[in-house]
């Protein structure tokens, strides 16, 4: 048991280990204001570490500048060099690429020619990145050989989870999926045992939902992002924010107490969101990048009020380090809008995300399209698709940038270039090492819609593959979409009641989540064809516009539903309104309850 001491350093060293990292900043931070009061370079490293968990990153990176200075006029090279790797991490994250790339040399400067030591670890990682990053897998993988070396000949629960994780990553990029997740799985086991430290706890879990989206593992990503944010929770409760009204209130003053944050995307449609400021002081600073990672999985899973409200959490909780978890959150916030049919805030979201350096596609695309600017749609995910060439560094990614081109040449009438990227897609999804569900979904979809497009008989089957793959991922939204596919595979057959229980399916689906124009052309789809001949010589095409204005939609909301331009259902209504003799939408409505179209 440690000896309780009235010295406020000692306190301060004391909390530290314990991980009370409030406690040690304050203690600390008052101790450095009297200039008659030194620190030592270990405490000044300990000062930067509480400074960055208390949400102070300039005062982190102030104190490990001093520190690195004490080190260096110790003579102490190792203290040194570890103290230049952490600055260049943090210049890093603050977007400061050459101040990073300045302490990263000092921190060779200092390790390399050292006899073998635990900070050498450090560099053996950043070099199995930078090797990965330029495609050299081997040189990566021998980087991550010897940072496991290192660990295990200093002992360090903490070094060698973090070569674990080196080494999945490197593997993962050289294709190995199997061989790289295996390796995850076992850095991870440590994170869940509770054997690291909250630093390395906190990047493992960040880096594990990285890697687990990026290659298309949704089932690891659900169970990792569940224990790292139950691992994130305040420690009076050790559950889930979500699940306990305490975190609410947390949430809430959390919200109240920082004076600049992002706002919302319906607050801000009229200007410029400002940039995340620092969390709290004594808050988790990974909280808000695990709830980041969250909104991606619920949104998934079809929680999509809780994934926008979670997204607008997160962005008040991203350290300004980390503004690329907040542009995943507004990204992933347009994605459930513009799904809901509220277009106008989904564009908003897609900007906030591209003002904070995320390239918003495929969901700006597909937002185009629903917009009736097709041509936008075509030229955004095409250049999105050239800019991401290299499949290895986010599989995820790249499968849904050709599952948006298909749809997309599908909507212009361009079937080759419809083909031509459900095939790709195809491939990406049996290149990958062993079975990808999503992804195999993701293709099966694609070409079952080229297939149905093109009016040929092999539909059928990659479309039942995509639904049972949608299903047992527990992803209604696309569940839904193929099932739309399917009734149209189903009525081309003849099979009338087939299809009328896909489309009745679909549409409580599409209700339940709030896809509002997906629900609404399910329904007009539901009576499609239910009848021989239509009333009033209408054309099908008329009769979908008519059930659609019956149940309310504007010609806006009509052209989203149908996929095509407010012209054209202007004219399609002329003809509704002369073949019935009707003058108003009130007087079409009625017509349409009248003869059973609604």
């Amino acid at each position: 048991m440690s000896v309780p001491t009235t010295d406020p350093v000692g306190r301060a060293r004391d909390a530290a280990a314990r991980e009370s990292w409030a406690e040690a900043y304050q203690l600390l931070h008052a101790h450095d204001r009297h200039p008659s009061r030194g620190l030592t370079a270990d405490d000044l490293s300990v000062l930067a570490d509480a400074a960055w968990w208390s949400g102070h990153v300039d005062e982190s990176v102030t104190a490990r500048l001093r520190a690195h200075a004490a080190y260096l006029a110790a003579d102490d090279h190792r203290g040194a060099g570890l103290a230049s790797w952490w600055l260049y991490y943090e210049y890093a994250g603050l977007g400061r690429p050459a101040a990073a790339a300045g302490w990263l040399h000092r921190a060779r400067h200092h390790l390399e020619d050292l006899p073998d030591c635990p900070e050498q670890c450090f560099l053996e990682m950043t070099a199995a990145e930078e090797a990965s990053a330029r495609g050299d897998h081997g040189t990566a993988l021998a980087a991550t050989r010897r940072m496991t070396a290192l660990a295990l000949a200093c002992g360090s629960p903490d070094l060698l989870a973090l070569s674990r994780q080196a080494g999945s990553r490197a593997l993962l990029a050289a294709g190995r999926r199997t061989e790289g997740l295996a390796l995850l799985d076992d850095a991870m086991c440590a994170v869940s045992a509770g054997e690291l430290s909250g630093m390395v706890t906190g990047r493992l879990y960040c880096l594990a939902l990285t890697r687990c989206m990026e290659t298309a593992d949704f089932a690891r990503a659900v169970e990792w992002t569940n224990a790292a944010m139950e691992w994130c929770a305040p420690p009076w409760t050790g559950r889930p924010p979500d699940k306990d009204p305490t975190a609410t209130a947390t949430a809430t003053a959390t919200a109240t107490a920082t004076a600049t944050m992002i706002t919302t995307s319906e607050e801000s449609a009229a200007g410029t969101a400002p940039l995340p400021m620092t969390v709290p002081s004594g808050e988790n600073p990974f909280r808000g990048v695990c709830r980041a990672h969250r909104v991606e999985v619920l949104d998934l899973l079809g929680a999509w009020a809780l994934a926008e409200a979670e997204a607008r959490q997160a962005c008040r909780e991203v350290p300004v380090d980390c503004l690329e978890s907040a542009a995943a959150a507004y990204y992933a916030a347009g994605d459930v809008q513009r799904r809901q049919g509220r277009l106008e805030a989904a564009a908003v979201s897609y900007g906030h995300a591209h003002e904070l350096g995320r390239i918003p596609q495929p969901g700006l695309a597909l937002l185009r399209l629903a917009q009736g600017r097709t041509a936008a749609a075509v030229a955004g995910v095409d250049l999105a698709l050239a800019c991401r060439s290299d499949p290895d560094h986010d599989v995820l990614g790249r499968a849904r940038l050709l599952a948006a081109r298909t749809e997309v040449a599908l909507a212009v009438r361009d079937l080759p270039g419809s083909a031509r990227a459900a095939a790709d897609l195809d491939a990406l999804a049996g290149a990958a090492d062993g079975d990808v569900p999503l992804l195999r979904a993701l293709a099966d979809t694609a070409l079952g819609s080229v297939a149905l497009a093109e009016k040929r008989p092999g539909a059928l089957l990659p479309l039942r593959r995509a639904l049972a793959g949608w299903l047992e991922l527990r992803v209604p939204y696309e569940a839904a979409r193929v099932r739309m596919l399917l009734a149209a595979v189903c009525r081309d057959a003849g099979d009338e009641e087939a299809a009328r229980l896909e489309l009745g399916t679909a549409r409580a689906v599409f209700e339940r989540l709030g896809a509002v124009p997906d629900a609404r052309r399910a329904a007009a789809l539901v009576g499609g064809r239910s009848r021989r001949r239509l009333p009033g010589g209408l054309t099908a095409r008329e009769a979908e516009v008519l059930r659609l204005v019956a149940s309310g939609g504007t010609d806006k909301d009509i052209a989203r539903a149908l996929v095509i331009g407010e012209h054209t259902v202007t004219r399609h209504l002329n003809h509704v309104f002369a073949k019935l003799g009707v003058g108003s939408r009130a007087s079409a409505t009625a017509y349409a309850y009248a003869h059973g179209l609604v």
